[in-house]
């Protein structure tokens, strides 16, 4: 721990390059021919995301496969000046970490060579702006209605989103900035979840969440990412919901019922008034008895935004717990969007699926907590030094 909390002087460094090449050499010691059959998973092994720049990473990139949402509280009497030590010791072992070196004083050197596309990206919640003494650009969300929130996956003052496509480098990140964090705060709340492997499916693919669903097909992309998600400064917001999913009930729908309640087909994904996942639903058109071919109560009839500047980044990941004596699955959906403004975009989204979306009956909102995601960092920065310097 000493070596730790010396960070910032030149006394730990020293042992920085025995560790990070004892890392290397374990990756990177056998003489042995890599077989061809093996390539694609060494290259994905070793693949990295930069750590640098305007704009923290983790939130426009292809989501990797796993997850690790970690929250932390902040004890009474943290100060600014403190915020921005902890952010600093943060940022160094994240931008370490995220380029395949071991973090300072790493004692796992070893795990840290294969980022699998590791990213790192630091949310602030309201609580860590009143600590500063600083106004908090965002606030905690209003209740809808069709919540049941669990204050054991609510909340939280500090954000790490770590994503990477290696559950082994997501645990041994996770732990190390844990380690990090001890001195400054403790432990909310951890949620981790998964997406389909790197391979599995073509990257543009939509991902599908555990109850069969494609889950982001109306994700803005391209050009429309940057009004809709980045302010000017580099930073953005975050939303994390917690969604119980409902499988028993789910499981004993017909498929027709299912694709009601969502408002697409469930193996392709077009919206029911279309053939293609892509194509524009009509929200006019009427079915072979005379009615709506999109239900007004359907998940996209309410969720539905005309406006690209008012879309969600929607990065989702699945969680699958233990299952109950009974055998009852503990499933569902960690909800991750990015948007420009929380009150603008996502809290009228979120008001109309409250108050008619047929899909409440089977998704149950357990868990919620806001952050605003501060600017990245240049390499002689920390991420939150706009903020916090």
């Amino acid at each position: 721990m000493t070596s730790r909390r010396h960070l910032l002087t030149g006394a730990a460094a020293a042992g920085l390059g025995a560790a990070a090449g004892a890392g290397l050499m374990t990756a990177a010691g056998a003489d042995d021919p890599v077989p061809v059959a093996a390539t694609e998973a060494l290259t994905t092994g070793t693949a990295t995301v930069p750590f640098h720049g305007s704009r923290q990473a983790g939130i426009a990139e292809d989501p990797p496969a796993h997850a690790s949402f970690v929250a932390f509280t902040l004890p009474a009497g943290t100060d600014r000046r403190s915020l921005a030590r902890m952010m600093r010791l943060l940022t160094d072992d994240a931008r370490r970490l995220t380029q395949g070196v071991p973090a300072l004083g790493d004692t796992d050197a070893t795990l840290a060579p294969l980022p699998a596309r590791l990213t790192v990206t630091f949310g602030f919640g309201p609580g860590l702006y009143r600590a500063a003494g600083l106004p908090s650009p965002i606030a905690d969300l209003p209740k809808f209605k069709i919540d049941r929130l669990e204050r054991r996956w609510s909340g939280g003052d500090l954000l790490l989103q770590i994503c990477a496509d290696d559950p082994l480098t997501v645990a041994h990140t996770q732990r190390m900035l844990v380690k990090d964090t001890r001195p400054f705060g403790a432990v909310r709340w951890v949620q981790q979840g998964f997406r389909r492997s790197p391979g599995v499916q073509a990257p543009e693919h939509t991902q599908r969440n555990v109850m069969g669903q494609l889950d982001g097909t109306a994700n803005p992309r391209g050009a429309e990412i940057d009004p809709a998600v980045w302010n000017s400064d580099g930073s953005t917001t975050l939303v994390v919901r917690r969604m119980r999913a409902e499988i028993e009930t789910w499981d004993k729908l017909a498929v027709a019922d299912k694709e009601n309640a969502v408002g697409r087909r469930l193996e392709s994904g077009a919206p029911l008034s279309g053939t293609r996942e892509h194509d524009e639903p009509d929200f006019t058109k009427l079915d072979a008895s005379g009615l709506p071919a999109m239900p007004d109560f359907s998940h996209v009839t309410r969720a539905r935004v005309t406006d690209p500047s008012l879309k969600l980044l929607r990065r989702p990941y699945n969680y699958d717990g233990v299952p109950n004596a009974a055998g009852h699955p503990d499933s569902g959906l960690i909800f991750a969007s990015f948007q420009k403004d929380i009150v603008r975009q996502y809290v009228p989204i979120q008001q109309r699926l409250a108050e008619k979306d047929l899909l409440n009956e089977w998704i149950t909102p357990i868990g919620s907590a806001v952050f605003a995601v501060p600017p990245g960092c240049a390499e002689d920065g920390w991420v939150g030094d706009q903020v916090l310097a």
